[in-house]
């Protein structure tokens, strides 16, 4: 007998918060079919790994037959969300976001199944003018309140909370409420950091009814825990930033090595989250050898992301890689200028594989630096012009650098 929807997210470690637990169970492991949406800012030309995850919980649902809307926030992402944010997000032009826009929704489309409906926030924001909004919406919202939510917590302890920013909750409360009005959506998901503006739609949805007279009713908010290592860093940051869906921003490869790289620990919970594996199975295969798990894991989701011919790629280049050989097409490169001889640490900080020079040289002095296999231990090294140069830092990052 198959599964049960809810107690299928459940058991695999996508639920953390519900609005209304037993409601949304029995409607999740019910027969009767549901339209649900989760909320995408656009405030960069890509998906990441978060994002992603949201997106793997709504082809679940969508899986069991579900009805699922992807919302880009054209509105939003020109207001940008506060949420655990300890400095003002960089305001981005309406051009950017449009073209981020774009970008988002591409990658987003080949994640879920080809029926899924996306809209923007824009085309019913931007309809309101600033008065008519505060009187619909605004009068429903506590300031006190707002002020007391974790979205608005990292913000409100560095003092520099902007009223631009106090807009954003009251803007995304709407988007259920109007999806709901328009499209008879009654489930929101979304990750754990949305808690507080989720629960402002539910609320709005409430009190708006209240005063409009109509029949009591219920809207939805179903979270799923933030991906974190077992060390309590958030998943999805790397040495070089964020780690992102789009193969030109992350290759494969470097996604591959991320995911092998976690710690051993993570490991069952990643293939819970991204794979179909049975859960016997993946208690199983931890349990009895943890590098081959890795292994799978790495690659599985480096399949789900880029598919099968680059994940091959990039399980390929980590096994010459790590068996001592040095030619793979799958390592990331970078193109710099060197017309002569450069000192060891400027190449380095060059090449981008460390930020600074005083990281350079405390890597060459560790001994964490090879150049073509050469472990280079002198800070005044010179590094001669060549078509290519490998680099290797530490044990598990690999940089090729061709020179022109």
């Amino acid at each position: 007998m198959a599964q049960k929807l809810f107690d299928m997210l459940q058991e695999r470690g996508f639920v953390k918060d519900m609005t209304h637990p037993q409601q949304i169970k029995d409607l999740l492991n019910g027969n009767k079919k549901i339209t649900f949406y989760v909320g995408i800012d656009p405030t960069a030309d890509s998906l990441h790994i978060g994002h992603f995850f949201a997106l793997r919980m709504a082809r679940h649902l969508q899986n069991a037959g579900h009805k699922a809307i992807i919302l880009i926030g054209g509105a939003t992402a020109l207001i940008g969300d506060p949420t655990g944010k300890s400095d003002m997000r960089k305001m981005l032009s309406k051009e950017q976001v449009a073209h981020n826009l774009a970008e988002v929704e591409a990658l987003a489309r080949r994640f879920v199944l080809p029926e899924t409906k996306f809209v923007n926030n824009a085309d019913w924001i931007n309809k309101f003018s600033y008065v008519d909004f505060m009187r619909m919406v605004g009068v429903h919202f506590n300031v006190n309140t707002m002020l007391a939510s974790e979205a608005y917590a990292r913000r409100r302890e560095t003092g520099g909370l902007t009223f631009l920013e106090m807009g954003y909750m009251p803007m995304q409360a709407y988007d259920f409420v109007y999806l709901n009005e328009v499209e008879n959506c009654v489930l929101q998901i979304g990750g754990s950091d949305q808690w507080g503006n989720i629960v402002a739609g539910t609320e709005l949805f409430r009190k708006k009814n209240i005063a409009e007279g109509k029949e009591p009713a219920e809207i939805y908010g179903l979270t799923a825990p933030l991906l974190m290592t077992v060390d309590g860093k958030k998943m999805g940051k790397t040495e070089k930033g964020t780690l992102w869906v789009a193969r030109d921003k992350t290759t494969p490869f470097e996604f591959y090595q991320y995911f092998y790289n976690m710690p051993d620990e993570n490991t069952g919970l990643i293939l819970s989250l991204f794979t179909d594996i049975p859960m016997s199975e993946i208690v199983a295969m931890c349990a009895n050898d943890i590098v081959s798990a890795k292994k799978k894991m790495a690659y599985e989701v480096t399949k789900l992301i880029h598919g099968e011919m680059l994940a091959i790629d990039a399980a390929t280049t980590a096994k010459v890689l790590f068996s001592g050989g040095a030619e793979s097409t799958g390592i990331p490169s970078k193109e710099i200028k060197m017309a002569k001889d450069i000192n060891i640490v400027d190449f380095l900080v060059q090449s981008g594989i460390v930020p600074s020079k005083s990281e350079a040289r405390r890597t060459i002095e560790q001994g964490g630096i090879k150049l073509d296999g050469i472990k280079i231990t002198d800070k005044d090294f010179m590094v001669e012009p060549a078509d290519s140069i490998m680099i290797q830092k530490g044990k598990k990052t690999f940089l090729k650098v061709l020179t022109k």
